[in-house]
């Protein structure tokens, strides 16, 4: 009997205040979709750094014919240079290279003829102007400073190169996308609570006489203040329900459906991640509901 009159004011109470309520759904929605977006972008963060850890490479660019850096004055790196370099990173560098690759100027004339059959802007380049390099498979890519600082400056070695220099821009273009989604999503939760706030009291004020008249009978302040919590509760789900039927639509149709197909090479966040998220979003709701809840009926219901 008891339950069925709390659910009862809890419906009254969404009916009399249904703008109100529908305001509290879209704007939960809207700032646990931001929420739940920055959590997306970092863990596709996390599964790119996975994917592309084993693909960072160091890459030790010889001296061409005609170089203008300091350790080229000598000309093309020689074979005693190339044998020399090859022994420091076999000695000095073993415990940080965990591979080693030698191209030659005929390798690399190979590579650039499949990737510019028509010549480099117009340019036809010849096996001469191509550059010899050894590329390192680092056992950690952290250590890439350790390497530059060992090779970089030697006879025969033009530059060395990390391919950090290509991962590290898209890593902070989404870094700072999770950081502008985090902002974002505070203040919309801000709103969020701001808004529970005013429909609770709202509803408390208008519900006065009735909140008097249990008081007299001898309700307790937990039977009192109950619907006006389960208003907040059930808005609040309504819209974290949302918030993940948004993200999982747009993973599905965005990413999977989309972007997956052009970048099948890259390992994409997925629908089970947003299952997985789902929780976590419920329970932010619920808690910004409860919390806001409370704290306007103590001070509007409690006697």
């Amino acid at each position: 009997m008891r339950l069925q009159f709390v659910l009862s004011e809890t419906f009254r109470g969404l009916r009399r205040n249904l703008s109100m309520a529908v305001a509290v759904v879209l704007v939960t929605f809207i700032s646990l979709g931001f929420v739940g977006a920055a959590v997306l972008v970092q863990q596709q963060v996390h599964l790119l750094r996975d994917d592309w850890h084993d693909l960072v490479e160091v890459t030790v660019f010889l001296c061409p014919h005609g170089s203008p850096a300091a350790t080229c004055a000598g000309g093309a790196a020689s074979d005693e240079q190339v044998e020399a370099l090859r022994a420091v990173i076999e000695t000095e560098l073993a415990s940080e290279v965990d591979a080693v690759y030698f191209e030659t100027k005929d390798e690399a004339f190979a590579s650039f003829q499949e990737l510019h059959p028509d010549g480099f802007h117009g340019t036809q380049l010849t096996v001469d102007d191509m550059q010899a390099s050894f590329r390192l498979r680092l056992t950690d890519p952290s250590g890439y400073e350790v390497v530059a600082d060992v090779l970089s400056g030697r006879e025969g070695v033009e530059e060395v190169t990390d391919m950090r220099e290509v991962f590290d821009p898209l890593f902070l273009a989404l870094n700072r996308s999770t950081i502008l989604s985090a902002v974002l999503a505070g203040l919309m939760m801000l709103t969020a609570v701001l808004l529970i706030t005013t429909t609770i009291r709202l509803s408390a004020v208008s519900r006065r006489r009735e909140t008097g008249i249990m008081r007299l009978v001898g309700a307790s302040n937990l039977f009192v203040q109950l619907p006006f919590l389960l208003e907040g509760a059930i808005s609040a789900i309504l819209g974290s329900v949302l918030a993940v039927a948004g993200l999982w639509l747009g993973v599905r149709y965005l990413i999977t459906d989309w972007l997956e197909e052009s970048l099948g090479w890259i390992s994409m966040v997925t629908t089970t991640h947003v299952l997985q998220l789902a929780p976590l979003l419920v329970a932010i709701a619920v808690g910004l509901a409860v919390v806001s809840s409370v704290v306007t009926l103590n001070r509007y219901t409690r006697v």
